[in-house]
């Protein structure tokens, strides 16, 4: 019986076993082939470091940058922590390309991960192995020729029938817009007016101030969006917008424009008989009953009422404040818009999502087209 290393996912001891030697002297002989076999080649580090210790390595190196959103570090934490289900254990300078590859293939078929966790997966171990070589660690990447493994495609999708995001019809907004103004709680129908009518992310709302309107052009200025994971008011970040093209100015319709200036007025007054208000100038400042006045409020409180408001419409419950950028998208694509405006207006470089929509809604178009040009002929007969 031999060690032949450590389990990766669990750190528990390996052995092997093999019979059937005529002499001890053959089956000593067998040993020394067989470790020499499993022995690491080329590498350069005796060191017993695991890749648990070399990822949360380079997660430090890594975080120093300070370009880097803390969502984005939060992100790659998480990938490290799901990586480590398979190769928290090994040895850095142990795993080799089949090793890896096998990794990736638990972490698809065994735990279950979507398509798109894979890729961010294979892109931070990446990120490790590379900061490994740097480091002289390895001589070796083992992810330089992997494949990520990815589901199989349906019939439907293969057939390009895939579903789509969800976004709602016009009908849907106009009951849920409605709602929100008959049925809502203070600020719900400014709030959902605005991300209905501009298409901005719910961390753009929350992070917009008053400075960044400009009530006499009718125009909204996106530069920030506020992070806030742990959604306590108090403990709000403001960053840089998700990309360069996220930073953009909004021309807005004037009846939204209109009831942001009576929200302003009614910030304000609150502003002046609450002497604990904290002035930050934001357009989404709690007021009202609630706790810390003035903070801008957080991405949970904005989901919690709009499930309210579904539920008082009787509209689908996986509407989400994300869902009114994908109606947005469909309803400016109705409207003829072309999809670079699109993409400007929604703060993207390229989206397939977005593009998905786009393509769903204009071939309606292209097919009503189609006809009027067929019954135009017809009457030419």
């Amino acid at each position: 019986m031999v060690d032949v290393g450590i389990n990766p996912a669990t750190g528990k001891r390996k052995q092997k076993f093999k019979g059937g030697f005529s002499t001890k002297k053959e089956a000593e002989a067998a040993k020394v082939t067989f470790l020499a076999e499993v022995q690491a080649v080329g590498f350069v580090d005796p060191s017993k470091a695991m890749f648990a210790d070399i990822a949360n390595e380079w997660l430090e190196s890594y975080a120093a940058d300070a370009e880097l959103k803390p969502g984005t570090i939060r992100i790659r934490k998480h990938e490290i922590g799901r990586l480590n289900l398979r190769l928290k254990f090994a040895r850095i300078k142990d795993i080799s390309a089949g090793q890896y590859q096998e990794a990736l293939r638990q972490l698809k078929e065994e735990d279950g991960f979507a398509d798109n966790t894979m890729s961010g997966l294979h892109g931070t171990a990446r990120m490790i192995f590379k900061y490994a070589r740097k480091m002289e660690y390895i001589k070796k990447d083992p992810t330089e020729f992997a494949r990520v493994p990815r589901s199989k495609k349906t019939v439907e999708q293969i057939e390009g029938k895939a579903e789509l995001p969800k976004y709602m019809e016009k009908h849907e907004l106009a009951q849920f817009l409605k709602t929100a103004e008959e049925r809502g709680l203070d600020r719900d129908y400014e709030f959902f007016c605005l991300l209905a009518y501009s298409g901005i992310r719910v961390g753009e709302l929350l992070a917009l101030k008053w400075s960044d309107l400009d009530f006499e052009k009718g125009i909204i200025s996106i530069t920030k969006t506020l992070y806030n994971p742990k959604n306590n008011p108090l403990s709000f970040e403001l960053l840089t917008p998700k990309t360069k093209r996220s930073v953009r100015k909004i021309v807005m319709d004037d009846e939204v424009m209109k009831l942001l200036k009576s929200l302003k007025i009614r910030q304000a007054e609150f502003k002046l008989r609450t002497p604990e208000y904290f002035d930050g100038g934001f357009v989404s400042a709690i007021i009202g009953n609630r706790k810390n006045p003035g903070y801008p409020d957080v991405v949970k409180v904005i989901a919690l009422r709009m499930q309210r408001i579904n539920k008082l419409a009787g509209l689908s419950e996986s509407f989400t404040p994300h869902t009114f950028r994908h109606t947005h998208t469909s309803l400016l694509a109705e409207a003829r818009a072309t999809l670079d405006s699109i993409m400007e207006r929604l703060g993207h470089a390229d989206d397939e999502v977005t593009r998905l929509i786009y393509t769903h809604v204009t071939q309606d178009l292209k097919k009503e087209a189609a006809q009027r040009f067929s019954d135009l002929m017809n009457g030419l007969r």
